[in-house]
């Protein structure tokens, strides 16, 4: 079988300020103004790639189309001003330290889009691990279609328990390798980049394709007649979504030699090992405001058989009179946010009420408490269960799991021609 991630040409900036040049993803403090207005702040007239990306809190401005044009322009003038050492047919090992000191361990490579499906029950072998939703996509493709460079914020992680693939690898380098290595604004932490030869990716393309057996596969997950699952999204989601979309389209206008031949076939990622001690998974709790209380808990306990003797799927339900754990003992998920989930999304096609993704148990209690307010507040999920969980559901429902603090997030940083 051959692996859908390889070697490819990766560009990183020569000669700028590097803590300029890095920024958070686009999709981080799409509520919060200042904290982009401050790295505008930080940045000024530097070379950055703020000026190469579009937060996502500017999607719905007026001027989004000029903001795009204005992306493109910056990507022809930073390619024409020679502003990149181009690495060909490379991965590069980093190394993230987050701001609490622990230190995330990823590699960076291209994925093929042909083995990826962000589609409902897709068994390929890089898969979504939430249900994407496809109307964030098209604002997305308006930033990418014209695009020369593709810059990631996606992680895609492997589930790797015997660290032996990405963690190996701190063995193999040394600082002669080193291609980048600075502090990150904004709480960002630290990264280092080591560039890597020949002989390590084709060690690393072994091992990976050894986590493809379909043998070792089913023995692992315990299961039988289902596809492969060898890379998981961990963040990202809808941006890789968007690469795909964009390629799909392509492929429209192109013979199938052309089409498997064009480098936006690819795109760049960054893959993390599920078992890094530096991957976290926090819960992400709900709450549906103004909705009929009384009718939502009565068309619950229809729904699903409710016990509070702890038997089955664990959740706390929460409004304004009281505050009790409760368990469901006949599921519809393999974990009890998704079988909550699918009740919600059914009770709120045809009835009052409206659903808000919260993290922190104290601000889902305090906002369930009022009147007309129902919460629901679920135990982080176990990383352990998430190739499980997506290869028995398919994707998770929207907002299940969140991977760490905002500014612990993936920056921008690489690049790669797309066209």
């Amino acid at each position: 079988m051959e692996i859908p991630f390889k070697a490819g040409n990766i560009l990183i900036p020569k000669n700028v300020d590097m803590h300029k040049w890095s920024v958070v993803a686009c999709d981080q403090y799409t509520s919060e103004p200042k904290y982009w207005e401050e790295v505008e702040n930080i940045v000024k007239d530097a070379p950055s790639t703020l000026r190469l990306t579009l937060p996502e809190i500017y999607l719905n401005d007026n001027n989004v189309e000029d903001k795009i044009r204005k992306i493109n322009e910056t990507m022809i003038d930073y390619l024409n001003n020679n502003m990149f050492n181009e690495y060909e047919n490379s991965m590069i090992y980093l190394e993230r330290t987050q701001s609490d000191g622990k230190v995330r361990e990823g590699l960076m490579g291209i994925v093929d889009l042909e083995d990826y499906s962000y589609e409902k029950g897709s068994q390929t072998l890089i898969r979504a691990t939430e249900k994407t939703v496809i109307e964030r996509i098209p604002p997305r493709m308006k930033v990418r279609e014209n695009a020369l460079l593709e810059l990631p914020h996606i992680m895609i992680l492997i589930d790797d328990e015997k660290k032996n693939i990405i963690e190996s690898l701190k063995n193999e380098v040394s600082t002669n390798d080193l291609v980048y290595d600075f502090d990150l604004m904004q709480n960002g932490g630290h990264i280092k980049g080591y560039k890597l030869n020949e002989n390590i990716i084709n060690n690393i393309i072994n091992k990976l394709s050894l986590l493809a057996d379909k043998t070792y596969f089913e023995e692992k997950y315990n299961v039988t007649d289902k596809g492969v699952l060898l890379f998981a999204m961990g963040d990202g989601n809808h941006s890789l979504a968007t690469a795909k979309a964009c390629y799909e389209k392509l492929k429209e206008t192109m013979s199938k030699e052309e089409y498997l031949n064009h480098p936006a076939r690819y795109a760049l990622v960054e893959l993390v090992n599920l078992h890094s001690p530096a991957l976290e998974f926090e819960a992400i709790h709900r709450v549906v405001f103004d909705t009929n209380v009384n009718d939502l808990l009565d068309s619950l306990y229809k729904y699903y058989d409710i016990n509070e003797e702890g038997n089955g799927q664990k959740f706390e339900l929460i409004t304004k009179d009281f505050d009790k754990t409760l368990y469901i003992s006949n599921p519809k998920s393999n974990i009890a946010v998704g079988s909550i989930q699918i009740f919600l999304d059914e009770y709120l096609k045809d009835n009052k009420g409206s659903i808000d993704y919260i993290h922190g148990e104290d601000v889902t209690k305090n906002l369930a408490k009022n009147e007309g307010n129902v919460g629901f507040i679920f135990d982080a999920m176990a990383k352990e269960e998430l190739f499980k969980t997506v290869i028995l559901d398919g994707a998770l429902p929207r907002k299940t799991f969140s991977m760490g603090h905002s500014y612990d997030k993936r920056f921008y940083l690489e690049a790669r021609k797309i066209k």
